[in-house]
């Protein structure tokens, strides 16, 4: 049984009149952004936009102003077919007659009865017949991850295995980024181009380095303008970094008399194979003491970070953080003789920059009693644990035996993690745990 004429898309087969009475444009539109139409939602919507702009549809179509593959290509080429012979219609024919014309011209006969047919099955009776379901599929891990790894990666998984899954394993799509985020990248360019000029900071050239270091992050800021939602945030960030920038100069300043150094490197590139693992990431910074010659690892902090040598070392030995441990073992592969692995704290523009400062230590020191100070040791047998943990977590990611991926016990690891909202096994807020 052929289906009603009142199952037919009343709405396009009125369009379809209208351009062939008319042969304006504006029913054209609505015939190619409708589902009807043959072609697909996306390129009848661009065509139909760009349609607008120049006020010819079917020369668009015949000049291929759109790059499309070739099985979309066919479809517009089609349904422009399609529309010349509506519009050849003699003027003559009866409604009744001009509408099953257009219905036969794009096939909406077909369309309609399978419409049709399926409403009359699941109308017969009243009953819906279920489907058997199908059975379970087997349990099993997540596909190994076969790419290269990286500090951060790991940092993401010892904070919170589950964040790992959504980041790497689902390749989940986060936000487009932050203030925060244009803020580091923007400050990081802007000390990389000032050691370019001044590798070895000198009081000789206080004014032209606090000069040049302005125009640095100028000209950074501008750059990754678009990072920032409004043009006050934009100015109220550039006015913080320019005010960071006069402090880390005057702490350069001091570093001339008290350890002074040669950068040798900026934004570094830190490759690492650990037991056929490849572990890529890049250094802010390598310097060289100009006392003992050492290297000195340098990593650019503008978001939080430890506020002791101890808290950072006790992240180590947790493994907490893999960054700095990374660095020394690339840097050592390379042949450099690492003496000082150093962070520095770039988020206030009212504090002084104090660094952390850890040097590495044949052994692991002692317990400092002096917790908050920013200077301290880390044993080798410290930063070899951290390799080894390294190559575990590696080798478990790896694997594709990881069935399941346990979320974070604190609640502040979900604090400004971008998927907190999908993840429902998440810990509550500290302040709610014991709310009712």
């Amino acid at each position: 049984m052929a289906p009603p004429e009142s199952t037919l898309p009343q709405s396009f087969v009125a369009d379809a009149a209208q351009w062939h009475r008319s042969g304006g444009e504006e029913p054209l539109l609505n015939l190619i952004r409708s589902p009807y139409s043959g072609v697909g939602h996306d390129v009848g919507a661009a065509y139909a936009t760009l349609a607008r702009r120049t006020g010819a549809l079917l020369d668009a179509i015949d000049g291929g102003r759109l790059a499309l593959p070739l099985a979309e290509r066919d479809e517009v080429l089609r349904f422009a077919r399609r529309a010349r012979r509506i519009r050849a219609i003699p003027h003559d024919v009866e409604e009744e007659g001009l509408h099953s014309l257009i219905a036969e011209i794009f096939e909406l006969p077909k369309i309609a009865a399978r419409a049709f047919h399926a409403h009359e099955r699941s109308a017969a009776g009243g009953q819906i017949e279920l489907a058997q379901a199908p059975p379970p599929e087997p349990r099993a891990g997540v596909e190994g991850w076969q790419r290269h790894f990286s500090a951060s990666a790991l940092n993401a998984y010892a904070e919170c295995a589950r964040k790992w899954f959504y980041r790497y394993a689902c390749a989940a799509v986060e936000d487009p980024g932050s203030a925060a985020a244009a803020y580091g990248t923007a400050l990081h360019l802007a000390l990389e181009d000032f050691h370019a000029d001044y590798p070895r900071p000198s009081a000789r050239d206080d004014a032209a380095m606090r000069r040049r270091i302005r125009e640095c992050v100028t000209w950074a800021f501008e750059r990754n303008r678009d990072g920032f939602e409004t043009a006050v945030e934009f100015e109220l960030q550039v006015r913080r970094a320019q005010r960071t920038a006069q402090r880390y100069v005057d702490w350069l300043l001091v570093q001339e008399t008290e350890a002074p150094f040669e950068v040798l490197g900026r934004e570094v590139a830190a490759d690492l194979d650990l037991e056929g693992r490849a572990f890529v990431g890049f250094i802010d910074r390598l310097d060289r003491d100009e006392r003992s010659g050492g290297i000195g690892v340098v990593d650019y902090k503008t978001g939080s970070i430890a506020m002791s040598a101890a808290e950072y070392c006790d992240k180590v030995r947790r493994f907490r953080d893999f960054q700095l441990p990374f660095y020394y073992w690339a840097r050592t592969a390379a042949g450099d003789r690492v003496t000082k692995l150093v962070l520095i704290p770039l988020r206030d523009a009212l504090l002084d920059v104090r660094p952390i400062v850890l040097d590495v230590a044949e052994r692991a020191p002692e317990r400092s009693r002096n917790g908050k100070s920013v200077r301290g040791s880390i044993g080798l047998e410290e930063l070899q644990r951290s390799r080894t943990r390294m190559i575990e977590l590696s080798d478990r990611l790896s694997s594709g035996d990881v069935g399941a991926f346990e979320v974070a016990t604190d609640p502040a690891a979900c604090a400004f993690c971008n998927y907190a909202t999908a993840c429902a096994r998440r810990p509550p807020p500290e302040g709610r745990r014991f709310g009712s």
